[in-house]
């Protein structure tokens, strides 16, 4: 498959790995990167820009493809060293940087210097044609039905997608709800270029979690997720367990709730736990309604190409369609 996508990233097929706290480690980018997509490790989850520099080269050890690094910029009253992974990043030689949260325009000079591409990750069309207005590479818009911080605009892929694709002009990549070829062929119908997954890439044998989480997301269906800090105008999509149910009714009981008081049960430590330790109603487990789509956990070469090859058929049928 070729598209701009494809051409800027230096890939064989436009299938992204998104930045996922946690999970973008070295095992998961390096069999998305060896099977032809993008892997991304994700700079946050590693504690220092020196434990990033030794991330990055582990991975170099498993795969010669390209591969990117995630660095999400999020408001935070002790925020860690921006500049410093960033300056990683760019000494590393790695050539992909996706962006999430805040606006990258701060970092477009030195990504710019270090010939890097920059994806900034989007959950809205405005936010888009600003960072588009910023200098940035190709364009990752998420829809509603996305794992992790979906805004506050609650437009699913169906439209966003479609709207983004009317109005940027740069490569576009479509997240969020997507987990399967009739869904990538669905993105690809609405103007997208190219796809990114989270989710889906959570339920494939090289994840870096366990294999209870990943069996987990086999057995729920699109209705398992739920929505937590809406009231704190927040939004995060999550699976349905014990902590995200108690956290959803501290947060609609009269007279709401102040993030202290669900601070345990949100921290980042204790979903890292839950992740590690198997346990489902340990922490939060972010994840997406692409959950009802999952039905298996194969490798990431076999799930990147039944997907290619299901894309292919599905807009073959389409084509024949209107022959």
């Amino acid at each position: 498959m070729k598209t701009r996508v494809t051409e800027l990233l230096g890939i064989e097929v436009p299938i992204l790995q998104g930045g996922m706290q946690w999970v973008g480690r070295a095992e998961l980018a390096s069999a998305v990167s060896n099977a032809g997509g993008l892997g991304i490790l994700t700079a946050l989850t590693q504690p220092t820009p020196a434990d990033l520099a030794a991330e990055i080269e582990r991975c170099r050890t498993m795969t010669d493809k390209p591969f990117g690094v995630n660095l999400t910029i999020l408001p935070t009253a002790s925020p860690p060293p921006y500049e410093e992974y960033l300056k990683v990043i760019a000494d590393s030689g790695v050539k992909v940087l996706e962006t999430a949260g805040r606006s990258p325009k701060n970092f477009i000079g030195l990504t710019k210097e270090a010939g890097i591409k920059v994806v900034h990750k989007c959950t809205s069309v405005r936010h888009a044609l600003s960072a588009e207005r910023a200098g940035v590479d190709a364009i990752s818009i998420d829809g509603f039905e996305a794992a992790g911080h979906p805004g506050e605009d609650d437009v699913g892929g169906l439209i966003l997608f479609a709207a983004a694709a009317r109005a940027v002009k740069l490569p576009l990549i479509a997240s969020g709800g997507i987990g399967d070829g009739r869904t990538m062929a669905g993105a690809l119908a609405l103007g997208a270029e190219g796809i990114n997954m989270g989710t889906r890439f959570c339920a494939t044998k090289e994840a870096p979690i366990h294999d209870a989480i990943k069996q987990a997301m086999v057995e729920s269906d699109e209705l398992n997720t739920t929505l937590i800090f809406r009231t704190l105008r927040n939004t995060g999509r999550v699976m349905k367990n014990a902590v995200s149910e108690e956290v959803v009714a501290k947060e609609t009981r009269p007279g709401g709730v102040e993030f202290s008081e669900i601070h345990p049960l949100v921290a980042g430590a204790r979903g890292r736990a839950a992740l590690e330790s198997g346990d489902v109603d340990g922490g939060l487990v972010w994840a997406s309604q692409v959950m009802g789509l999952i039905d298996d956990i194969p490798t990431c070469a076999e799930l990147i190409e039944r997907m290619v090859a299901d894309c292919k058929a599905h807009l073959d049928k389409a084509r024949a369609a209107f022959a």
